[in-house]
């Protein structure tokens, strides 16, 4: 089923289009097909169509000559992402609002590109005066304000390494990132509010900092109120940073880090993915521009956090195409189920990110919200994370937005630095797909043997290198290269399982997720689209245990729809025996009342299957929820 067909003017009107007209290519699949038969040709179209300015012009596009694994992009080239976001607009357009920023409580704040110029010439003089310069190591501690954006160019601008970290973290896990990064400053807010309660993040990081000996200074963001209390002799308010000029941002060269992207992570030492001030920019640029079709005018509004690669990817892809940023801090669902309708009308959003999650939420409110707002300003969906339902997808695009509006559903990673997988608004996108390979990336799915399969379901890998690769894992290139690049030859392999059938591209889990019954593999989204399906699920999660006849088997935990009546477990292990096959219906069905994930919707699976064998779940410092955890032990238990 097509949820989305383009209409001529869309397609007339699309910056991909206008890509391809360029070069005289005629349609997304020649396009597709063009930028991975040349990548270094697709990779330097882009930089010339989107008008990336380069401090020096590179001398090439990319160099292999250290091997598929160590690429260098854009050669000789010369750069800095903060000039390259804000310099350009400050010229062309300084009163166009470049941030916006909504609280829980509603209330607003703005920065043209002018004012978040300047506050970034003084944060990033003020950080000078604290010892600052380039390749120190700056933490983020903090939650989507403005004060985030501000600071992500400031670190930027002085050629410092930006360490992003997730907004829920406790002590340990921020200290562990802050002990692999070196950090020399920290930049944390005293609190954030989430569901109209205080959330303090200040005395968090205050247990983090004592065992991080690097760590030399704490700048504190009053976000809860004008003067937050200092508490260290290491502390320094934001308000109060020392004054100067830092004069012109740092020229960077092409490969130097820009940002370390840590994962959520297992067990052991956190992996921190090294980003550079090229690649990034490139590849956020052209994802903005092209699968969200955003541009100058257009208003950008995802709902994450800094830790997550999509928090530095909304606000470096869309700043890099002139576009505003719209920034919710808080839960999107309160006051009501209607918040971000709400917030859709009223900042004019022409591109919203949402994920499967949240719009399973707010299909199962008691009343159609939707229809009290007026969501016509909206021109592309955004997703990713997590698979998608159909009835859910098809809710989105069919009842809320009349399939007048692509969901571009992508996928890819920290790692990656963008997608893998992305569909285009100028191509009919059926329910739940991923659509196809994203511009410039040579991805395949294939067997076992490394041998390309269709309608099956195999490896996700990628067969030649990108701009916004991983450089490697931070203080580690064996085990970035033993994750990698060890199972496959000349292929990177993602640890995430695909399937391609009749044309379009689905993700069916991680591939460490994936259960083996009876000899053959079986991905959790197969069990748990089934699962799902039944009106009173409103989620569910499935992972494989140990049998002593089949290998593994199946156990399904899942979450009751609001006004669920009675447990259905017997009834979800019927369906799926029915959908699947009887030797794939669930040994154990659990009803519980969450699930653990991540606060990008991610689902726990591993820590899932954990505390059903009774094992330690392992690192949960990535985990939105905690909590969860024990109703996963209870339920097991019972």
């Amino acid at each position: 089923m097509y949820t989305w067909k383009p209409t001529d003017d869309y397609v007339d009107n699309a910056n991909v289009t206008r890509l391809a007209r360029a070069h005289g290519i005629g349609s997304i699949d020649e396009l597709r097909a063009r930028s991975v038969a040349d990548i270094g040709w697709y990779w330097d179209a882009v930089v010339q169509d989107l008008g990336l300015p380069f401090r020096r012009p590179y001398s090439d596009v990319v160099d292999t000559t250290a091997g598929i694994e160590h690429p260098d992009w854009f050669p000789g080239g010369a750069l800095n992402i903060a000039d390259a976001c804000l310099g350009r607009w400050v010229s062309e357009a300084p009163e166009r609002a470049a941030v916006v920023h909504e609280a829980e409580d509603g209330t607003t704040r703005t920065l043209t590109f002018r004012e978040l110029e300047e506050q970034v010439e003084r944060v990033a003089a003020g950080l000078h005066g604290l010892g600052v310069g380039r390749g120190d190591a700056v933490g983020l501690y903090l939650p989507m304000n403005p004060e985030a954006v501000i600071a992500c160019y400031a670190v930027a601008r002085l050629g410092a390494v930006l360490v992003p970290l997730f907004s829920g973290f406790a002590p340990a896990a921020i200290a562990a990132r802050l002990q692999d990064a070196d950090a020399k400053v920290v930049i944390v807010a005293d609190g954030t509010v989430r569901r109209r309660r205080e959330v303090a993040m200040k005395s968090l990081l205050d247990e983090a900092v004592e065992t991080c000996p690097t760590v030399q200074h704490v700048v504190l963001v009053g976000n809860l109120g004008a003067a937050p209390e200092t508490s260290t002799g290491r502390d320094v308010r934001w308000s109060e940073l020392p004054g100067g000029r830092t004069g012109p941002a740092e020229a960077m060269s092409t490969t130097e880090t820009l940002l370390l992207a840590y994962t959520s992570g297992t067990t052991g030492r956190p992996k921190g993915a090294v980003h550079t001030h090229a690649g990034f920019l490139v590849k956020t640029a052209s994802e903005v521009a092209y699968a969200f079709d955003v541009g100058p005018g257009g208003v950008f509004c995802w709902v994450t956090d800094m830790g997550w690669i999509m928090g530095p990817l909304s606000i470096f892809g869309t700043h890099a195409n002139g576009a505003t940023l719209l920034l919710y801090e808080g839960s999107p669902d309160v006051p009501g189920n209607d918040r971000l309708w709400q917030l859709t009308e009223r900042h004019r959003v022409t591109m919203l990110g949402v994920s499967p999650t949240l719009i399973r939420s707010l299909r199962t409110g008691q009343e159609p919200a939707h229809e009290r707002y007026d969501l016509s300003s909206v021109h592309a969906l955004g997703s990713t994370g997590e698979p998608w339902d159909p009835d859910s997808y098809e809710w989105l695009a069919g009842t809320v937005f009349d399939g007048k509006v692509p969901i571009i559903n992508f996928s890819g990673g920290t790692e990656v630095g963008g997608s893998f997988l992305s569909p285009y608004p100028v191509e009919p996108i059926r329910s739940c797909s991923l659509g196809g390979p994203s511009l410039g990336m040579d991805v395949d799915v294939v067997d076992d043997a490394g041998r390309s399969v269709r309608g099956q379901v195999g490896e996700l890998v990628c067969c030649q290198p990108w701009p916004a690769m991983t450089r490697g894992v931070w203080k580690d290139d064996a085990r970035y290269l033993e994750e990698y690049w060890s199972t496959f030859p000349g292929m990177w392999r993602h640890g995430d399982f695909a399937l391609v059938e009749d044309g379009q591209w689905y993700i069916r889990g991680r591939s460490d997720d994936v259960m083996n019954i009876a000899g053959k593999r079986l991905a959790p989204a197969e069990v748990e689209a089934v699962l799902t399906a039944h009106p009173s699920v409103s989620e569910a999660a499935a992972v494989g245990v140990p049998d002593p006849k089949k290998g593994e088997s199946v156990w399904a935990f899942w979450v009751p729809a609001a006004g669920a009546g009675g447990d259905v477990s017997d009834q979800l292990r019927e369906m799926v025996a029915q959908e699947l096959g009887k030797p794939f219906a669930p040994n154990a069905v659990h009803r519980v009342g969450q699930l653990p994930k991540t606060r990008s919707a991610k689902i726990l699976r591993r820590a899932i299957r954990a505390v059903a064998l009774d094992q330690d779940p392992g690192d949960l410092s990535g985990a939105e929820n905690v909590e969860a955890i024990d109703e996963i032990r209870k339920a097991t238990d019972g």
